[in-house]
């Protein structure tokens, strides 16, 4: 486990790289609305029925997903220098990129 700075230091990076990402994909795409309310990022659907909801989780250094009725905790990876879902290896912003995907059913959702 990395240590609480070092945690600090790369969620904050992390997130906010995804944030300009969405703020970018929000303005091409117009079916969702992001926010970030300190540190909480929510992203709102264009129908209002759904949100996911991105934060980072400090006590166990972690970058957890809400999104489909679904949790998904990202843990720091050394490998890929991000924070990554062990499952599948997707990094941050190539897994909520899908989930985006996946929800609006869009393939064409790019965040770049």
């Amino acid at each position: 486990m990395i240590d609480e700075a070092t945690f600090r230091r790369e969620s904050d990076r992390a997130l906010e790289a995804l944030k300009q990402s969405l703020i970018s994909a929000e303005d091409d795409n117009g079916t969702f609305e992001f926010e970030d309310n300190n540190g909480v990022m929510n992203i709102i659907f264009e129908n209002g029925s759904s949100k996911f909801v991105i934060t980072p989780n400090t006590p166990i250094r972690q970058v957890w997903i809400s999104a489909q009725a679904t949790s998904f905790k990202l843990d720091w990876s050394e490998d890929a220098n991000a924070f990554a879902l062990a499952k599948t290896g997707e990094d941050l912003k190539t897994l909520t990129q899908r989930l985006l995907r996946e929800h609006l059913n869009d393939p064409t959702i790019s965040l770049p």
